[in-house]
């Protein structure tokens, strides 16, 4: 009983945490980055900031 409630508590919290997050390349995204330290993006932040934000790309639809 115990470990459902713990899978039950951490898929809630996933969907939570991520349901949040703005979609990548938007301009949202692209706010939220401004105000992140350039030392807490990764590769692939930095990649995609030039792409979307620098450059004005939009993102592919998946």
């Amino acid at each position: 009983m115990k470990k459902l409630f713990v899978l039950i508590t951490a898929i809630f919290a996933l969907l939570t945490l991520t349901a949040c997050e703005p979609k990548r390349g938007s301009e949202k995204w692209c706010k939220k980055m401004d105000e992140t330290p350039k030392g807490e993006w990764t590769l692939n932040d930095a990649s995609d900031y030039t792409k979307y934000c620098v450059f004005k790309q939009k993102p592919e639809e998946e």
